[in-house]
This record gives structure tokens, sequence and C-alpha cells, in this order.
């Protein structure tokens, strides 16, 4: 029987004293992933990244999972990717991971012809660049993110007008500008999953009311989309210009003012896979993971 690492955070077991909010995720992800992958030969094994005894030799591949604590320590998470991919067969690819860890990834893509939201982006999220933005975009109404990040983390929306949040409330850094688009209120956003190219289900991601963050540490919640052919289209358009050797792809899409699908977010390092929304998630990923190791 092959083994993978799964590699997860320490703060994703229920029992830790800095659990987070979202912990029940992971394990509703491994509880769907494990018993797929244990019937198709392969023992895929929870592994925390930054454990002092995690040697990446002992596994004949090591899946990036539920890591969601690395944008606090980037530094040591790439550190430790890197002596995985020496070690052993790291999925996703250090490359893909490494190209995808900075949002600037968007601009890539953007190039090669996947359906983008208009963005600005800029060094800080100073108050001049703010203003800037708000003209260049023609928007009163804005969403700044940080370049490195996840799950919302030091995210803001501002109005024009309105007193910008304290320093420690926005990106840190580089950053990306974005016109906030009231489909995400109205409508909420759209997660495409994909494995080894393969689409395997598609969860509507829907925020609490009067918010429009969609995570689950927000009062947001999920459920299933049927994608019509033409959606399913859409989320194709960016797979497509993706390498082809990757494990896993959650292709993040959010309806623009003129109607269509649009692009918000590739995820390709640790993004959540939203099992619950996913009847065949387990047999779809197995099945992309056993072609890759080589045992279907």
């Amino acid at each position: 029987m092959k083994k993978v690492a799964f590699l997860t955070a320490a703060c994703m077991f229920r029992d830790h004293p800095d659990a987070r909010l979202d912990y029940f995720e992971y394990e509703h992800e491994i509880g769907a992933l494990q018993p797929a992958c244990r019937a198709a030969g392969i023992d895929l094994i929870p592994v925390i990244w930054d454990a002092a005894d995690y040697d990446p030799s002992a596994y004949d591949a090591v899946m990036v999972g539920t890591c969601w604590d690395y944008m606090e320590k980037p530094d040591a998470f790439m550190a430790m990717l890197e002596r995985t991919d020496q070690a052993t067969r790291l999925l996703n690819p250090l490359g893909t991971m490494r190209w995808n860890m900075r949002k600037i990834y968007l601009k890539d893509l953007a190039e090669r012809g996947a359906p983008m939201i208009p963005t600005i982006w800029a060094d800080r999220a100073g108050a001049g660049t703010i203003t800037a933005a708000f003209e260049a975009l023609g928007a009163d109404d804005i969403v700044v993110k940080p370049v490195l990040g996840a799950g919302a983390w030091r995210q803001a929306r501002i109005r024009k007008g309105e007193a910008l949040p304290q320093a420690d409330k926005l990106p840190p850094a580089e950053c990306m500008i974005q016109p906030f688009l009231p489909a995400v209120s109205e409508e909420g956003e759209f997660a495409f999953l994909f494995f080894g190219g393969e689409f395997s289900h598609c969860a509507r991601k829907i925020p609490a009311k009067g918010d429009y963050r969609v995570q689950s540490e927000y009062g947001g919640h999920e459920e299933i989309h049927h994608p019509s052919e033409h959606e399913l289209e859409l989320a194709r358009a960016v797979i497509d210009v993706l390498p082809d050797d990757l494990l896993y792809a959650r292709v993040d899409m959010l309806r623009g003012l003129d109607g269509e699908l649009a692009l918000i977010e590739c995820e390709l390092i640790e993004p959540y896979l939203y099992p619950e929304q996913g009847p065949k998630i387990g047999e779809v990923f197995a099945r992309a993971l056993g072609r890759l190791l080589g045992t279907s």
C-alpha cells in the first residue's frame, strides 16, 4: 500500500489549546478522503507540517492539506516544502505552489485568457493607493486583499468617503484591490473542485447576512451547486491554462456586473475541498491520486 502524507496544522485538531474555529473542516475533509484512498490501495496519513519529527522521506508522496496557519510563518512553510520536494513527490508540485502562494499569479492567468475581475496591484494599502483605486476601478465600494494571505486574513471592504480601517486590519505589505461585487452578498461565491483535471463538484459559498466573507469562521455556509454547462465551461477555462500534473485545483468564481462568472482565486496550495457538497469527492480524488502515483 502506498503511503501519502496529508499535511495539516496543529491548530486543526479539536483538542489543541489554540484550535481554529473551523477545525471541523479538517475532520470533514480527511474523513471523506481516507476511506476512498484506502480502497484504492493508498494510506492517507495526517501529518502536522511543522512537527519536529516530520520526515517526508517516509512517504511515497506528500499532499499539502489543511495547513491553514502557513501565512503566519511563510518562510518556515516554504522551507518545509523545499525539503519535502527534495525527499519525495510533493503534491501539488513545488513550482506551482510557489507561484500560487502570492496572488500575483492572477496576473498570469488573466494574460492566459482566464475570465478575471478587474484588479489593481499595489505595494501598500495606504490612503493614496486606495483613493487612486476608487478612480481607476470606477467603483465606490472596493475590497483590499493581501497578496500573501488566505481565509480573508487582513482583508477589508472599504466604501468611498469612509474612514480607512486601522493599519492592523489592512494588508501588511503588497495588496490587490478589486471592486466589491454585490453578487457575493446576494448569490455568494462558487467553488469548482477538480482532481487531476477531472471535475468533482461545485459548492456555493454563502456569507452570513450583512457580511460578504464566505468563510465559516465569519458565519458563512455552503450548499451544493449544480453548475450549468456554461458555468462549468468558464471554470474549465481556468483549468485549461494550468499545468497538467496537479492533484487538486479549486477555482473560485463570482458573478460580475455583466452577469458572467469571473475568477476570484485559483487555490492550488491548501484549499478546503468542501467534501460535504461533493458526494463523489473521495472516488474522484483517489482516482486522480492513483494516476499520479502510477497505481491506477
